[in-house]
């Protein structure tokens, strides 16, 4: 008898996009705690912002070299003439607005760092140190924001960030695992077990 392989089953979202695919299945819900990474997604939540995440997920290597490998520390001393070489380059977004919030966002964040710690410590607090889990038959019936989203979008506008709406924060909050709305049909669901800073490659 020939053997059947088995089917895989994933979010819709996924669609066949490897770079989506692999996303899907080694990070999306699945909890970070290492701060480098959470600015990571910070950031590339904030440039989707009007943009398909397949888009940005296909810039993420040339984010990564542009800035500094999302070293905060380095990112916050970027000055006027980094910002206009970084307006020329071509594998990220060319947003005036979006690359001027970057630099802005990695002061506040180092900020937040200093006041409490790590940025992990801060964050994890709105979710009661646990991720928020849903298993809808759906991915469209998840939502694009919750109270837990409306109250870290609040509290990091206060902390001097930009692009940080409800919707962002909330895409953001699935990205780092802090919400969980893999589908009940899906096989990736449930996973626990903390990302290392690099555990999607791209390609």
């Amino acid at each position: 008898m020939p053997q059947t392989s088995k089917i895989v089953r994933r979010c819709h979202w996924a669609g066949g996009d490897p770079k989506m695919v692999a996303y899907h299945d080694q990070e999306w819900g699945r909890p970070v705690h290492d701060d480098r990474t959470l600015f990571e997604f910070l950031i590339l939540e904030g440039a989707q912002a009007g943009l398909s995440w397949a888009t940005i997920l296909s810039k993420r290597e040339a984010y990564r070299r542009a800035f500094a490998g999302f070293d905060p520390k380095k990112v916050a001393r970027f000055d006027a003439a980094r910002i206009k070489r970084l307006m020329a380059d071509a594998g990220i977004v060319r947003n005036r607005l979006k690359i001027e919030g970057t630099v802005r966002n990695a002061r506040a964040f180092l900020s937040l760092q200093r006041e409490h710690g790590s940025f992990d410590a801060w964050l994890w607090r709105f979710v009661g140190g646990k991720p928020i889990v849903r298993r809808n038959r759906r991915n469209v019936d998840n939502p694009s924001t919750t109270p837990e989203s409306d109250e870290l979008s609040k509290a990091l506008k206060k902390a001097g960030f930009t692009f940080v709406g409800s919707t962002i924060c909330y895409a953001f909050m699935q990205a780092v695992g802090m919400a969980d709305d893999h589908i009940a049909t899906c096989d990736f669901k449930g996973s626990r077990r903390p990302r290392s800073r690099r555990a999607y490659r791209g390609g």
